[in-house]
């Protein structure tokens, strides 16, 4: 008796914890983006980064799985990832932007390039917000842990409302 009400509980348990939603963040293309603004324009956060960045992985791993970050991102932008290195060529905005290697190992994509430059150089990461017209207002290098990242959404929002 003791072992069925012991497999009761167990299983239980397993169908109440596997009911919890999961929140996922929804990661956009460049060009799903052009065609969704279209129809219901929103400004756009682009998370520029690297593979050998692990100050980018900390802040995927940590900041983008934050539930009310996830959330805010999901209602109010368009969230956008951006290998910096990334070596397939993206059109955006009708302009073909596309890898240009500066070593033998190493170079940068011209979009990261156009959205992280501050004076010429690049830090990783950078997360850049555009406008629903596709302007840059606002370029932030280096980690945001998720209280950072509430604030600035939170304080962008009331800023275009």
């Amino acid at each position: 008796m003791k072992k069925l009400t012991c497999l009761f509980i167990f299983f239980g348990s397993l169908t109440l914890f596997s009911q919890v939603e999961k929140t996922t963040l929804n990661i956009f293309t460049f060009s799903e983006v052009e065609k969704l603004q279209q129809q219901n324009p929103k400004p756009m956060v682009v998370f520029i980064y690297t593979g050998w960045c692990k100050i980018c992985h900390g802040m995927q791993k940590t900041t983008f799985n934050n539930k009310k970050v996830m959330k805010l991102l999901n209602e109010q932008f368009y969230f956008v990832k951006l290998n910096g290195e990334e070596k397939k060529d993206i059109l955006f905005l009708d302009k073909k932007f596309v890898y240009k290697p500066t070593g033998t190992n190493t170079g940068i994509h011209q979009l990261a390039n156009e959205l992280a430059s501050k004076k010429g150089r690049i830090a990783y990461p950078t997360t850049t917000i555009l406008n629903s017209e596709f302007e840059i207002d606002l370029q932030i290098d280096g980690y945001l842990n998720a209280k950072k990242m509430l604030a600035i959404l939170e304080k962008y929002q009331l800023k275009i409302n």
